[in-house]
Formats: C-alpha cells, sequence, structure tokens
C-alpha cells in the first residue's frame, strides 16, 4: 500500500481532507465580499487552534489567549509601518511574520517559567492569571503613546511578498484568501504532526493526570512549558495575519474581550480537535449576525449561555461530537475517551 493509500485509508485524514478541500473551493460559490470576510475569520480559525493546543491537549486554560494574537498583530503592524527602533522607515513582512512568531513566543516561554516553575500553577489559578496579565496589558497598550494609545495603529500595509526592493502586496480578496487558507493548512499540518507524536501524548497524559505523569518520569513542566510556547507563537502568527488584512490595530485585540471570544470558539467548536476548533471560530464568527438580529442586544447573552451548556453537557464540543462520529472507525464504540 503507497503512502497516500495509507493516509486516505483512515477515516479522520478523508474527513480531514475534505474539510480543506472544501475551503480551496469557497471561493467558487461565493462572491468578492464574502471572501474577503471568510478571509478575515480564517485568522481567527489560526488563532482558535492555538488556543485548542493547549487548552485541549495540555489541559492549560487561558482568559488572556489574546495577549499573544495582540502581541504578533502590534509586531507586525511596527515592522510594516517602519516604526521598529533602530529600524525607522525599513518595512518588511518578512521581519514582521519572523517578530510575531518569536515575540508572543519569547513573552510566553519567560511567563511560563514563572507560572510553571516558579508558582506552579495550573486549572483555576492559571486562567485568573491569564485575565490579569490580559487586563493589564491592554490598558498598557491603551497608554503607550508609541503604539498609538487608545485609537491604535491605522492604514496598516497588506502582506507584502516581494524580495530585495520588489513590491508584490497581497490585497485583492482571492490572492489573500488563498494565502490565507495555505497559512491556516501550514498550521494545523505542524499542530496536528504534533499532536499525533510521542509528544502529543504525553501532553495528553499531563492533562489527564499530571501527577501521574511526573511519577513516570516526565517533566511534566517542561512539557507545558513548550505547548504554552508554541501556542503563543501560532496565535501571534494568527494577529500579524489578522492586522495586515484588518489594515490597524488597537489594544482591544490584546484584551479580556477577544479572549472571551476565543474561548467559546473553541469550546463550541471543540476544545480536543484542531480542525473542530477552527471551524467553531469561523462558525460563530459568521452566526454572529444572526444571533443579532434574532435576539438584538441579547445575543452576546445567548452565545454565553450557549457557551456554558456546550462546556457541560457536550465536552466536546457542538462540532466535536459530530466529528467523532464521522470519523470513528466502522463498527468502533464511541467511549468518549476519543
Amino acid at each position: 500500500m503507497t503512502l497516500s493509500a495509507q493516509f486516505f485509508a483512515d477515516r479522520r485524514n478523508r474527513t480531514d481532507a475534505l474539510i480543506w478541500v472544501g475551503f480551496l473551493a469557497l471561493p467558487l460559490v461565493l462572491g468578492e465580499w464574502e471572501v474577503t470576510q471568510i478571509a478575515q475569520y480564517l485568522t481567527y480559525g489560526i488563532f482558535a487552534m492555538s488556543l485548542a493546543l493547549i487548552w485541549g491537549h495540555c489541559g492549560l486554560m487561558s482568559f488572556g489567549h489574546a495577549v499573544f494574537f495582540g502581541l504578533g498583530a502590534y509586531a507586525m503592524s511596527l515592522s510594516t509601518l517602519g516604526m521598529l527602533p533602530g529600524l525607522e522607515g525599513w518595512t518588511s513582512s518578512y521581519l514582521g511574520i519572523a517578530l510575531a512568531l518569536a515575540v508572543p513566543a519569547v513573552f510566553a516561554n519567560l511567563l511560563g517559567r514563572f507560572l510553571f516553575y516558579g508558582r506552579g500553577l495550573q486549572g483555576a489559578q492559571l486562567a485568573i492569571v491569564m485575565l490579569a496579565v490580559a487586563v493589564i496589558a491592554e490598558r498598557l497598550m491603551a497608554r503607550w503613546p508609541y503604539a498609538g494609545g487608545m485609537n491604535g495603529l491605522m492604514s496598516v500595509p497588506p502582506v507584502n511578498l516581494g524580495l530585495f526592493g520588489a513590491d508584490i502586496e497581497i490585497f485583492d480578496p482571492l490572492p489573500l484568501y488563498y494565502l490565507t487558507l495555505f497559512a491556516a493548512i501550514a498550521v494545523y499540518i505542524i499542530l496536528e504532526s504534533l499532536v499525533r507524536s510521542r509528544r502529543g501524548v504525553v501532553m495528553r497524559a499531563v492533562a489527564s493526570d499530571e501527577a501521574r505523569t511526573a511519577f513516570l518520569g516526565y517533566d511534566t513542566r517542561a512539557v507545558k512549558l513548550s505547548a504554552f510556547t508554541i501556542s503563543a507563537a501560532v496565535a501571534g502568527f494568527a494577529g500579524a495575519l489578522f492586522v495586515a488584512q484588518f489594515g490597524f490595530v488597537s489594544p482591544p485585540l490584546i484584551g479580556f474581550g477577544l479572549s472571551t471570544e476565543v474561548l467559546i470558539w473553541v469550546a463550541l467548536g471543540g476544545r480536543h480537535g484542531l480542525l473542530t476548533a477552527f471551524l467553531g471560530a469561523i462558525i460563530v464568527r459568521l452566526a454572529e449576525n444572526t444571533l443579532a438580529d434574532l435576539l438584538g442586544p441579547a445575543w452576546l447573552l445567548g452565545l454565553g449561555l450557549l457557551f456554558v451548556l456546550c462546556v457541560i453537557f457536550l465536552p466536546r464540543g457542538l462540532l466535536g461530537e459530530i466529528y467523532t462520529r464521522l470519523t470513528l472507525p466502522r463498527g468502533t464504540a464511541d467511549t468518549g475517551q476519543r
């Protein structure tokens, strides 16, 4: 059996491939405005995958995950606007993306060393500390004139793939959509390879029973730190792609509001699956207008109630339940452990 045949013999792989093919074909049935909108939502999907990595696979619930998304967005903005200290006037999307990966990763690594090694925080304690970090970060950005203060940074240019002075700006809806989609697919492949590897098994063991995993000889703090760092880098990358499309960055992108939203996306989609979290972000964003029309100002309350009910009664999420049934091998009983 060839490698491709082995890959498609797995129902989960076939389902995942069909979903991505569906996204590749989506512009064929959508208008220009819808394609632009979905391209922006794809960045939220990448952001959701970053949270699903640590929440669903490592048991780390973060109420301040937007800090990393916002740091990536600000790093990209300062780079492409030529505002980096010592590099004023020099613009580069490549440098912006590199910094959007590196800055949140370094910050998360330093923060994680304090949280996991210094205080050994976990569960609700970790969630509350991350909430405080998000609130503090938002206030700091709102009062930092260099980063635009409360107004943020405007007129952020689109991604420029040109080299050696050439300009290849990606701003047309169709190329922008496929650039973002290919970035999402790349992130999915990297993270899915991680969670299916031996390292991913250890991560899930930490989430299930950290004390027993440590007793077996694993450094659980190092496992959590590496997952936290990788997750932050992916969230920062999503922030860079978002700001390049949206054209501006402001303090709310780094604060508690967006952190709460991504928790809802991942919980409703399914925190135990990267793809279900990705789809959850896109579907919830698409559904917001409909909910607003049906419920008026109370639509956020309705969404919050749905989140609570989902966490209590559907721990795998709405999409996670469907996805599990689609990908279970024939004749296999659903034990709820997948």
